[in-house]
């Protein structure tokens, strides 16, 4: 027992060492991408209607460090903002596939081919369901209000946001090192734990006896994918602990898409944000491009290494790691802990995007009318922040405070409509209600 113990321990270790340094480096890209890419700026970028908005928001979607639960948000943001329903769908689809993190990690676990090949079916996926909705489930005219019409302010940038570049990377370190850590942790920890036992206790190739390859194979893995929830970093050794126990490279891709991309609250959330037949469209993209893009792979697999010398590089997992590839681990644990302990003395998400402490509430004199909400279903930053620009979009806000562990909004400000705060909350995919 001692021993399978310590085998467990070292195999945690050996996967945690082999992405650790490729996973700060995501983590300081992501960073970067949350100061220069704002969601005001997305929004202007991705109105309009044609498959020119499409393309873009599949483009856009793929880089971005956001998970399936970060991502509905920020796309019913874009929605309210002019951004299509196909457009929307398409980002939808693409972005909690990948990331740069993930595709890092992707590239030192499961080899090149697969990190090249997987941002790649990423963009096919949301430009394909992009054009579906476009196709099946064309605009329509709607106007929803309560008791009169929802004003939404026209998209601004933020208002918060830093001038000067020492600002900015600031900021940037700040959600690359602490925000983005805090929301991944638990299922980054979960993933890596689950390869460590599954790598130490299961016999190599165990899984290839059963499932085999082929499109049945494939199948399943998509079926497995589809209603657990899982984000597209901490997914990666598993999908190698997968391929280390038999399962083919296209059936561990099929687990790649279909797992990030989909649960059964995202379907629910984006039936209700989008409508039910989109959320159907959205459903079965995943599953063609989890299926296609798994027999594809296989068919590459063995013919890409003679074509591209660089991509006959397998990835690294259970193999040793150099001191290099130690201190990567131990930087990342560090990292991760504190991310971890910062963010519970923060309050981590409590409305502030640059991650500072959330701000005092404002004076009776200041703002006389205080409501407080109850919010249901946000899981991370991305969640509390886009509560919290939505919010103060709303006439008469002055100003507001999320917090993301309880699961609350105050609001200040003067002629309040509790009623149209519940809408642009529950515009973005959360349950509100006012506790007033």
């Amino acid at each position: 027992m001692s021993e399978t113990i310590l085998q467990i321990i070292r195999e945690i270790w050996t996967v945690t060492a082999q992405m650790g340094l490729w996973l700060l480096l995501g983590f300081l890209v992501a960073g970067l991408l949350s100061v220069y890419v704002s969601p005001a700026w997305l929004e202007r970028y991705l109105g309009g209607r044609g498959m020119g908005p499409i393309f873009r928001a599949s483009l856009l979607g793929v880089p971005l460090p956001l998970c399936s639960c970060g991502v509905i948000p920020v796309a019913a943001s874009l929605k309210q903002h002019g951004a299509s329903r196909s457009a929307t769908t398409a980002f939808l689809l693409s972005t909690p596939q990948t990331g740069v993190d993930s595709v890092l990690v992707t590239w030192t676990l499961l080899g090149p081919l697969f990190a090249v090949f997987r941002p790649l079916a990423a963009l096919a996926t949301g430009f394909l369901g992009g054009a579906l909705v476009q196709t099946f489930d064309p605009p329509r005219r709607t106007t929803e209000t309560v008791n009169g019409d929802l004003e939404m302010a026209s998209p601004t940038e933020d208002p918060q946001k830093p001038e000067g570049f020492v600002a900015r990377l600031r900021r940037g370190l700040d959600y690359g090192f602490i925000t983005l850590p805090a929301d991944i942790g638990r299922a980054l920890l979960i993933g890596v734990l689950i390869a460590g036992v599954l790598g130490a206790v299961v016999p190599e190739d165990f899984l290839g006896r059963f499932l085999g390859g082929g499109a049945a194979s494939i199948a399943l893995m998509m079926l497995v994918g589809i209603p657990i929830y899982v984000c597209a970093t901490a997914s990666v050794p598993l999908a190698a602990s997968f391929i280390f126990l038999g399962a083919t490279p296209g059936a561990a891709l099929a687990f790649l898409i279909a797992g990030p991309a989909t649960n059964a609250a995202t379907i629910t959330t984006v039936g209700r944000v989008l409508g039910r037949r989109t959320a159907a469209l959205y459903l079965t993209t995943v599953a063609i491009s989890a299926f296609g893009g798994g027999l594809l792979l296989d068919w590459l697999m063995p013919r890409a290494g003679q074509w591209v010398p660089l991509f006959s590089q397998g990835g690294h997992v259970h193999e040793q790691v150099g001191w290099v590839g130690h201190l990567g681990a131990m930087a990342l644990v560090g990292v991760m802990t504190a991310s971890w302990w910062i963010a519970r003395r923060r309050g981590e998400s409590c409305g502030c995007e640059d991650g500072s402490a959330c701000q005092a509430p404002l004076t009776a004199a200041s703002a006389p009318e205080r409501i407080e909400f109850a919010v249901e279903g946000m899981n991370c930053s991305h969640c509390s922040n886009s509560v919290d620009r939505a919010v103060r979009e709303l006439p008469g806000v002055e100003d507001c405070q999320v917090d993301l562990s309880a699961g609350r909004l105050t609001v200040h400000g003067v002629g309040l409509v509790p009623a149209k705060v519940v809408l642009a909350v529950e515009a973005l995919g959360y349950r509100a209600r006012s506790t007033d």
